[in-house]
């Protein structure tokens, strides 16, 4: 189990990460929104907008999180550091059930193309 410092780390390497991404196609498929993930066994949740340009204002809060979150990811710290560190892919995460996903259909339907899903 990771903690919450190294989980921290892994949120800012995964925001850079989407910062890589071309823009024509961040501006495609990524929507403004607020965005939730839960970190389960940690019992932590961080909060962050979501748009074109990338992510900001990444704040931990608690355990509940946002509840008028856009969009809501529920993992494991494990998961989440060998995400980040590209040692495993979301989606083969999200189809095993390591990844849970909360989302508006057109959400989940523009995740599915910026992932390749």
């Amino acid at each position: 189990m990771a903690t919450v410092r190294q989980c921290r780390a892994a949120l800012g390497r995964l925001s850079k990460q989407l910062d890589s991404v071309p823009a024509e196609l961040r501006e495609k498929h990524v929507p403004s929104r607020t965005v939730l993930v839960r970190i389960r066994d940690l019992d932590v949740s961080y909060t962050a907008r979501l748009d074109p340009a990338g992510v900001h204002d990444l704040t931990q809060c608690g355990a509940g999180g946002d509840p008028q979150a856009d969009v809501r990811l529920a993992l494991d710290s494990d998961d989440l550091i060998a995400l980040s560190n590209r040692e495993d892919d979301f989606l083969a995460a999200w189809l095993r059930g390591r990844v849970h996903v909360s989302a508006s259909m057109r959400d989940m339907l523009r995740l599915r193309a910026f992932f390749g899903l």
